[in-house]
């Protein structure tokens, strides 16, 4: 918690289940490198966070097909207005017309495991 991350449980118990017994605890660089994994997570999280939130101009906690044609004619204003409403598509995933913060995290997110 000293570091601004409060690690879960699952994951105290994963780390330490993953030391030496015949040790008295962890190393500080092995420590560190955890922190570190985590608050760049927690970072990249906190940019797409942003990110939606420039997109989500009314402040509803989704965006709609219009939210999508609004920042794409600001970004990339020749892209076809077909294009953008593929793109929404694919990134609503339940198809109820409405981009949650999941979905577009999830899309900001795709292929990024395996680069």
């Amino acid at each position: 918690m000293l570091f601004g991350y409060k690690p879960s449980k699952i994951e105290v118990d994963s780390v330490m289940s993953s030391i030496n017994p015949n040790t008295s605890g962890i190393l500080l660089e092995g420590f560190l490198n955890i922190v570190r994994k985590k608050k760049e997570a927690q970072r990249y999280r906190n940019e797409v966070r942003h990110i939606f939130t420039a997109f989500d101009t009314y402040y509803r906690g989704f965006l709609t097909l219009e939210d999508f044609k609004k920042a794409f004619r600001q970004v990339a204003p020749k892209l076809p207005e077909r294009t953008v409403l593929e793109v929404f598509r694919e990134v609503d995933r339940d198809s109820d017309g409405h981009v949650s913060f999941r979905d577009f995290e999830y899309a900001l997110n795709y292929g990024q495991k395996e680069a």
